[in-house]
């Protein structure tokens, strides 16, 4: 019987482009070592190893890390756990910053960390990833590991994990539209919500009708560069969790790269930029990534509304076939007709007797429960 051995890289660059070939992985965007490099190069404080899993010359599975520092407090200050389970995390970890190795990109909801090629024992496939990252986790000094985030269909194969004593934890869900094909521009999607879902559509650009909207060239985003990373740093600080800061400079890399495919499109409001979106064009997917606002505007101009409005416009325009707005703020998203893709994560200390304590926490985690709108008539 063959064995499974996995080969590690420090760098996209040092992988063969045949491998990508020969694994099938390159239709998706975000498998790609164009996609994967934009990040690679713009984010210099974390460290990024790359595991190809081969069949004695043949690559047959690919898993994505990224080794990033988080501080205790912002794992455990927005998740329903008990004080006790609270302070015992940070009595663990002294409330220090502790080093978390994410299998999956950090900057990312969904499935995006690993792939098995066709026509592979799944289960197989993925045990010898499971060894790989913890042979990776013994040569990095760090405190745990996360996996990251697997839809229902895929947990039969992922739940492989928990003989490697991860514990699963269930994560917000992505937030999904799924687009009628009937729908050519946005008054045929408005014209199959309910009138009042209609009229708050209505009310998000009306109150937005002051601000310039611009689609942004690369010239735009190195212009504007500091003002975006600020503007994203006020909305990742209203998150109920985030991991790690990106470095806008990964989106001048990105648009450089796929041109229309990514998109960033800027809010002015007396020449003064005040939000802006991003998304990107995946197969038939529009996927939005991270947005910016100033939130001293944003009630007398609804920018974040025009923003939700402008992301069903975009997937229409790409004639996508389903939007992802992605995690948090699932409530609002719900009223334009998102709905929820649960996902499944796994933990553990990279240590035996601090996990046996920590598996606790992790399976105690609840999510944040929100009202679902069902908004099409």
């Amino acid at each position: 019987m063959s064995s499974l051995i996995p080969i590690f890289y420090d760098s996209v660059d040092d992988i063969d482009s045949k491998y990508w070939d020969a694994l099938g992985c390159c239709d998706n965007k975000y498998y790609t070592p164009d996609f994967l490099k934009t990040f690679e190069a713009a984010n210099e404080d974390i460290s990024f190893t790359y595991i190809i899993i081969f069949d004695e010359d043949k690559p047959v599975a690919f898993a994505n890390t990224q080794l990033v520092s988080i501080s205790v407090e912002t794992i455990t200050k927005n998740i329903k756990i008990s004080e006790w389970l609270k302070n015992a995390a940070n009595r663990m970890f002294c409330n220090n910053q502790i080093k978390i190795l994410f299998v999956g990109n950090v900057f990312l909801s969904g499935e995006y960390g690993t792939f098995l090629r066709e026509g592979q024992d799944k289960k197989k496939t993925f045990r010898a990833i499971a060894k790989a990252v913890k042979k990776l986790s013994k040569s990095q000094r760090m405190h745990g590991i996360f996996i990251k985030d697997f839809k229902e269909e895929s947990l039969y194969i992922t739940d492989e994990l928990k003989g490697f004593n991860y514990a699963s934890m269930q994560v917000e869900p992505n937030m999904i539209i799924s687009l009628k094909p009937e729908w050519n521009a946005f008054e045929d999607y408005k014209n199959a919500l309910k009138s009042k879902y209609r009229v708050k559509a209505n009310k998000a650009d009306s109150k937005s009708e002051s601000l310039v909207a611009k689609l942004f060239t690369n010239e735009d985003i190195a212009k504007h560069k500091n003002e975006l990373q600020k503007l994203y740093e006020n909305t990742i600080a209203n998150a109920n969790f985030n991991a790690q800061i990106l470095n806008l400079n990964t989106y001048t890399n990105l648009k450089a790269v796929y041109k229309d495919k990514f998109i960033v499109k800027g809010y002015f409001f007396e020449e003064k930029l005040v939000g802006f979106l991003s998304a990107m064009v995946n197969q038939e997917n529009l996927d939005a990534h991270f947005i910016g606002l100033d939130y001293s505007l944003n009630k007398k101009f609804a920018i974040y509304p025009r923003i939700l409005n402008d992301y069903v416009r975009l997937g229409i325009e790409y004639n996508s076939k389903r939007i992802n707005l992605g995690r948090t703020a699932s409530e609002i998203k719900s009223t334009l007709g998102a709905e929820p893709e649960d996902l499944i994560c796994y933990f553990r200390h990279k240590r035996t007797i601090p996990n046996h304590f920590i598996k606790p926490l992790a399976s105690n985690v609840k999510i944040k429960s929100f009202k679902q709108h069902h908004p099409f008539k």
